[in-house]
């Protein structure tokens, strides 16, 4: 299938748009958060690559449709597998942020032959540690993700003020996040993040074939020592035989917004890697 420079691919989980013209790169954005995540990446990259955007239904004021009901994580996963396969794109590059880096570490797992390499920005191999600790397991985390899938577990206020803090440094940037969170459907975030929170991928890493980036904060900007976070990562991904760490100074979560320089110096570096 020949796809035009620039266009927009609606389909029941995503939407895709198209641009720039080149190798093929796939973006997948993470939580609520629109594919302009990776705007100024892409306005830049758009002249050397063709760029697939991702869009998750649901999220960021994208339409539900099919993620309207059910698991979103993983059929989306596939959603995107479809796409990449459809248009003949495997074995793909891809780039994901949070869960979308989840999403790409899932199919490194499930699809090895669909994927070439992977650009993975602060993304757990398990999610549920976070809220969890070190010992969680899936049958640990159920009853937490089955409170938030049903709606039993709201966010309060202080809570949401806590995660918000670590999304970005700049206001600017944690309100652009707020506003595609309020833009997200509720029930497809909260769904979204039951099935993240159970989906442990520890046990597949060891056997992942995909060279895999993974780029890091060191979450210094909240007090957090430095090095603690590159211990901590190279811990969670230690199985992992074919991985390399970029760790991304004086960041929180959405580093291509808080250092775009650090970022697109361990983007470029990837994308030059044959």
């Amino acid at each position: 299938m020949v796809m035009a420079n620039e266009h927009l691919v609606t389909l029941d989980r995503i939407s895709v748009k198209v641009i720039g013209h080149g190798p093929d790169v796939v973006l997948v954005p993470g939580l609520s958060s629109s594919r302009d995540i990776w705007a100024a990446s892409a306005a830049r990259l758009k002249d050397l690559y063709r760029l697939h955007l991702v869009q998750v239904a649901g999220f960021a004021g994208e339409p539900t449709r099919a993620n309207a009901q059910g698991d979103v994580v993983a059929p989306t996963a596939e959603a995107i597998d479809a796409y990449i396969t459809g248009n003949d794109l495997a074995p793909a590059t891809m780039i994901g942020h949070s869960l979308g880096g989840t999403i790409i570490l899932y199919l490194a797992e499930q699809r090895p032959d669909h994927i070439k390499r992977a650009l993975i920005v602060d993304a757990l191999p398990f999610f549920g540690t976070l809220m969890g600790g070190p010992d969680a397991t899936p049958e640990t985390m159920k009853p937490i993700a089955e409170a938030i899938r049903t709606g039993a577990h709201n966010m309060s206020p202080a809570e949401h003020q806590r995660m918000m803090a670590t999304m970005a440094v700049s206001p600017q940037d944690k309100q652009t996040m707020e506003a595609w969170g309020r833009a997200s459907d509720p029930s497809v975030v909260a769904r979204a993040t039951a099935e993240d929170m159970t989906l442990d991928l520890r046990p597949g890493l060891a056997a992942i074939r995909t060279p895999i980036t993974l780029v890091y904060p060191d979450y210094t900007p909240l007090g957090v020592p430095a090095g603690v976070m590159d211990k901590s990562y190279r811990a969670a991904y230690a199985a992992a035989p074919h991985i390399n760490f970029v760790g991304i100074q004086r960041s929180l979560h959405c580093v291509m917004l808080d250092q775009p320089e650090q970022f697109q110096m361990a983007l470029d570096s990837f994308l030059g890697e044959r």
